[in-house]
């Protein structure tokens, strides 16, 4: 089978209305999710989203499931290489228009993150914790449930990933999108605890980035005001964290927010400028160009462990050269191309 994604594009398994699995395959079936949730588990964040959805269907499967299930691990055992990349360095944040507003005055009185006392000296070198969040809204059609998905990183190596459904009905993009930005801080919340208990020298500031502009400008400004109460308690909770001077909330481009993965069912195309630079590159990342700004008329020169990226041309930092295709990483063969050709 050749794919090169869990699921199909905007799939909604839920609707699928082929025969029920009999004894056999509901075994065969619920052995496979296992297998997958483990899969998860060491770190092939790629399939998240696919294998939750898919684990709404272990009691009583259809063979549409089954089948989806079987395309999930014909894409891992197409894509057998990618590894979790452990990259120590700190992120260069340094660029990044971080505005900052007076808390003073409102009700959230700019309280300050609250360290333990008994939390051990740290030692070693400082690290920052970066987290993208995104949401997608009506993601499962039955129950009308959006689904989070939340990719943490400490320094610039992913230590934690999450896709779940929202355990409301959410009827917007934006009460969604808050309530995942809640699930987002809270889940910083306890990675700050514990690496303040295991002695590690964190910043004072951690970064969150999300997609919906209203959200964050919702979030960061202290004078923004609610209009849908059902998001309120998240509304709150965001703004009061952001308050305390500890998260800073910034908005990135939905095309560039690797939370995209973890969130929906993507195509190739859309999402492998982010999965190649998790996945499969060494080195340091940090100016990879996002998906479209690659010019294949521009003669680029790239430096060890960059990557430019299009839609169906890739620099392959190790050759030096412009290559066309994807099978290269399993031992397939690169097209090369030349920059400055048409």
């Amino acid at each position: 089978m050749n794919v090169t994604s869990p699921l199909e594009r905007g799939d909604h398994p839920e609707s699928d209305m082929s025969d029920y699995l009999d004894a056999t395959g509901i075994q065969q079936y619920q052995s496979l999710i296992g297998s997958l949730q483990w899969a998860v588990s060491l770190g092939r964040l790629d399939i998240t989203t696919a294998v939750m959805t898919m684990s709404s269907f272990r009691t009583s499967p259809r063979k549409g499931h089954l089948d989806r299930a079987r395309r999930i691990v014909a894409y891992l055992y197409r894509f057998p290489q990618a590894k979790i990349r452990f990259r120590t360095h700190e992120p260069d944040l340094s660029d990044l228009n971080a505005p900052t507003h007076d808390w003073n005055g409102t009700i959230y009185e700019c309280q300050p993150e609250k360290v333990p006392d008994d939390v051990p000296k740290p030692l070693g070198k400082p690290a920052v914790t970066v987290s993208y969040v995104d949401a997608n809204l009506l993601h499962d059609l039955v129950t009308g449930r959006s689904v989070t998905g939340i990719l943490h990183f400490l320094n610039a190596t992913p230590i934690e990933w999450y896709s779940k459904k929202i355990n409301t009905v959410e009827t917007a993009t934006y009460g969604a999108e808050f309530a995942s930005a809640r699930t987002c801080v809270e889940q910083i919340m306890e990675i700050r605890t514990m690496l303040l208990y295991l002695g590690v020298p964190l910043r004072s500031k951690s970064y969150m980035f999300g997609d919906n502009e209203s959200v964050v400008n919702s979030s960061i400004n202290p004078h923004s005001r609610l209009h849908k109460r059902h998001t309120l308690l998240s509304y709150h909770f965001v703004r009061e964290a952001i308050a305390s001077g500890t998260y800073v909330f910034l908005h990135i481009s939905g095309e560039n927010n690797p939370a995209d993965i973890l969130s929906k069912h993507w195509a190739w195309i859309s999402v492998w400028h982010m999965l190649r630079l998790i996945f499969y590159i060494e080195g340091d990342t940090i100016n990879a160009p996002g998906r479209h700004d690659f010019d294949p008329k521009v003669d680029y020169t790239a430096k060890k462990g960059e990557i430019y990226y299009s839609e169906n041309l890739v620099f392959d930092d190790i050759s030096g050269k412009y290559m066309e295709t994807i099978d290269s990483l399993n031992g397939g063969s690169f097209l090369e191309f030349n920059p400055g050709e048409n």
